[in-house]
């Protein structure tokens, strides 16, 4: 009996701690030390689809109907604009959970512009790869390798995943679920500033626990 006891409190601690992800025993939604939220788990302030203006209420409107926040999570049903902060953003380490409730295609846009996007997608290479990069047969070969996951260290679909993010500069590292999956790759003429987006790519996808902490520049 003591020992099913003991068993019971170990499974118990597991499933606690795999379900936190990077908040520890923190409920989602709540940004870890040194880090700030950029979802509030209540709404999507501090997002917009429109880049350098302000957006109007009927265009919010509009993208809000593909753009929900139900329990706690950002779902996407596939069929609006990317979404995009209102700040941008130079040297950083984001933090965000993914799933996705059925096989897609995604990603998050860093500093402004859809070549240094880090994808999510349901791929044999795995997600983190930099297709702007990877794919771009005018970059040294180098460049393009680095761009290239190590690993697949993607969990199963329907299943939160977790990403690190680390820019600093033109060098990008990703982490996926714990594992290192682009390791200090260089983003030739990746702009020094500019504003993050979620993806939009036809699929449905959720988001939640989504932290930025702002490094000093370089």
């Amino acid at each position: 009996m003591r020992a099913v006891r003991a068993m019971l409190v170990v499974v118990g601690v597991g499933l606690v701690y795999g379900m936190a992800g990077w908040t520890g025993m923190a409920a989602d939604n709540t940004p870890p030390e040194g880090f700030t939220a950029l979802f509030n788990g209540k709404d999507l302030a501090g997002w917009q689809a429109a880049r350098g203006r302000t957006e109007t209420p009927e265009e919010r409107a509009k993208w809000q109907e593909h753009w929900k926040v139900e329990d706690g999570v950002i779902r996407f049903d596939g069929q609006g604009p990317d979404l995009w902060t209102t700040k941008k953003y130079k040297d950083f380490i984001l933090l965000l959970d993914w799933r996705f409730p059925k096989p897609g295609d995604s990603g998050v846009y860093l500093r402004g512009q859809s070549k240094s996007q880090v994808n999510i997608w349901c791929n044999p290479l795995g997600s983190g790869e930099v297709w702007g990069y990877r794919t771009d047969k005018s970059m040294p070969e180098e460049v393009q390798k680095a761009c290239t996951p190590l690993k697949r260290a993607d969990r199963p679909v329907g299943q939160w995943n977790t990403f690190k993010i680390t820019m600093r500069g033109d060098r990008l590292t990703v982490e996926l679920n714990g594992e290192v999956v682009i390791k200090d790759a260089q983003l030739p003429g990746v702009p020094p500033e500019g504003e993050i987006a979620l993806q939009r790519h036809g699929n449905p996808i959720e988001f939640k626990n989504i932290f930025i902490q702002e490094l000093p520049s370089q």
